[in-house]
Parts: structure tokens; sequence; C-alpha cells
């Protein structure tokens, strides 16, 4: 046991400094106010070191990079329940719940129709850009990776994908929600705010892009996004369920429920009931962001350059044609709602 644990400690060093240079990166002046997440600036990181000098280093690291990638992310997806709680689904009331549930449902299933009917993408590449779009980035499309089994070169074109769009409509939202204010189409600032959270792809885009919406657009907008998160857990499930019967030869095949998905959820209510002090909350929400960042350098290190291009610009062209659906008809779903409710 104890040769094992040695013998993963230089690939999970080597993740654990990864993952240090990111959160140092995203908390600097420089990189604050740009919308980049350590998870983002970590892959970029475990990138540049894995198409350069970590061939030598591979025989040494490989344990420990893989851990890293395996156990270590999952525990990084349950402990993400410590982010969020049942009193935000109140927060935003029905309408906020049903626009994410419309988005997240209505994305997912364009982007697989497309992007393997039209585009003639692989399944898991277009499952993953899917996720990555309807959810919350680059952590739903390292969530859904252990489920469908997908390889370290197609996470991190879905990854880059995301991130992408997701810093275009950062930039975008807040010009958007001027031009709304003058127009009045979204009701108002808290209708607005439902809408870019339903709809902008990373956590930490959504938090930029508030920033310059004022208090009550920013409160509803990442309100709306932590329960988009939430929806992670279910969809999921739905999708193991779902693979299970459309994948040939699978038949006989138990369903492979993601364990770590039931373990998120129930994190989450244990964090509704308030029991630990904000302090240990919020060192438990570092300690999981810095597990996440362990886990995107070491699909970083796993990455070449060489896959990316060849996977060429299809990925890119479903996540413009998803990017304008969550713009467009994001707004769409947002406007009935409101209406409707």
């Amino acid at each position: 046991m104890r040769d094992k644990m040695f013998h993963h400690l230089p690939g999970l060093a080597l993740c654990a400094a990864l993952a240090v240079a990111a959160t140092l990166l995203a908390d600097s002046t420089m990189l604050r106010g740009a919308g980049l997440s350590a998870l983002t600036l970590a892959i970029l990181a475990g990138m540049l070191f894995g198409n350069t000098v970590f061939g030598r280093m591979a025989r040494a690291c490989g344990a420990g990079v893989q851990f890293a990638k395996g156990p270590l992310l999952r525990l990084g997806i349950i402990l993400y329940g410590f982010r969020l709680s049942f009193q935000d689904i109140a927060a935003v009331g029905v309408a906020g719940v049903l626009t994410d549930a419309l988005v997240l449902g209505s994305t997912f299933l364009i982007a697989y129709q497309l992007g393997t009917r039209l585009l003639r993408l692989d399944r898991h590449s277009a499952i993953l850009i899917g996720a990555g779009s309807s959810i919350c980035g680059a952590a739903a499309v390292l969530a859904t990776e252990p489920v469908i089994g997908a390889k370290s070169d197609k996470v991190t074109v879905a990854v880059a994908t995301v991130v992408i769009f997701g810093t275009v409509a950062m930039f975008l939202y807040p010009l958007l929600f001027r031009l709304n204010a003058a127009g009045g189409w979204l009701a108002d600032g808290h209708g607005f705010g439902i809408f870019t959270g339903a709809t902008i792809h990373e956590v930490a885009q959504v938090v930029a892009a508030g920033r310059e919406m004022g208090e009550v657009a920013a409160n509803a907008a990442v309100i709306t996004k932590m329960i988009r998160v939430m929806m992670l857990a279910p969809f999921l499930i739905l999708l193991s369920v779902w693979l299970k019967r459309a994948e040939p030869g699978t038949a006989r095949r138990r369903i492979a429920i993601p364990w770590f998905a039931l373990l998120f959820v129930a994190v989450t209510g244990f964090n509704s009931l308030h029991l630990l002090s904000t302090r240990v909350v919020a060192t438990l929400q570092v300690f999981d962001g810095f597990l996440l960042a362990m886990a995107m350098g070491a699909l970083g290190l796993h990455t070449h350059i060489a896959a990316i291009r060849q996977a060429g610009a299809k990925p890119l062209l479903l996540g413009a044609v998803l990017f304008v659906w969550l713009l467009a008809g994001g707004a769409l779903i947002s406007r009935v709602v409101q209406v409707a409710l």
C-alpha cells in the first residue's frame, strides 16, 4: 500500500504544481476580470507542459496523473455540492428552474442531433460539447467524461470549444443588458439575470458578466447558474440510462449509474442544512476548486496539439451553433416563461 502511494506521488505533485500556478494566475490582478477560471488555466498549463517536456517524465508521473484524472476528479465533483443549496432554487422560483431545464434539454438535444447527423462528429464529441454548452462548461465536460469513457483529446477539444464561446458571451451579455434596458424585452434586471445564468457556459463567466449588470441582475444570474449546475447529477443519470439503450450490444449490460453524481446531490442536500460554519464551507470550496484544477492539469498533460488539429473545424462549428441557440433560443425561452408565469 505504501509503495503504491509513493508510486503516485510524482504525478500528483506535478498536477498540484499546475493547479497552484493556475489558481495564482486566476486570482492575479491581470486576469481576475477576464473570467478565466483556474480550471481553464490549468488545462492550458497542462497542455503547454504536456506538449514540451512531459514526455521525459511520463513514466515516473503516469500513475499519479491517472489518479488525478480519475478518483480526484470524482471527489472534486462530489465536493462541488458545497457551492449549492436547495435554498438557491427558492431564490429564483419556478421561472429560473423551468428556464434552466428548457435551455439545458433543448441545447443538448440540438448538440447531439446536429453533431452526429449533420456534422458527422463522433458520439462522444457531440455529447461532451453538448454537456459543456448546456450545463456548466468545463466542469460538466469533466463530469461527463467518466460516464461515456471519452478520450483525453476529445475532452480537451470540448473544453476549448465551450471556453471560447463562453468567453465571447461574457463580454457580449453586458452590452445586451444595456440594450435590453432600453427596449425592455426581458422585463427587468431580474429577468435578464435569469436569462444570463441559464445560457452562459461557465460559472466564472456568469460572475464576470454579472458584475457589469448591477446587483439585481448579477444575483439572479449567479443563482440561476448554480441551479443549472445542480441539474448536472440528473443529467448524468439520464445520460447513462439513454446510452445503455442507444448503444448496440449493451442490452445485457447494467446501467452505469454515476455514483459520484448521487453523492454530489447528497452533499448539496447536506449543505442546505447549514450545519457547517461559513469558514469551513469556504475552505471546502477552495479545496474542491484545487482538486478540479489538478484534474484539468492532468487532462492537459495527456492532450496533444496534433489531436486537436485532427479534430478540425467541426467541433468549433457545433459550438458556434449552440452559442447562437443559447443566445436567441435562450432569450425566447426566458421571455415565454416570464410571460407565462
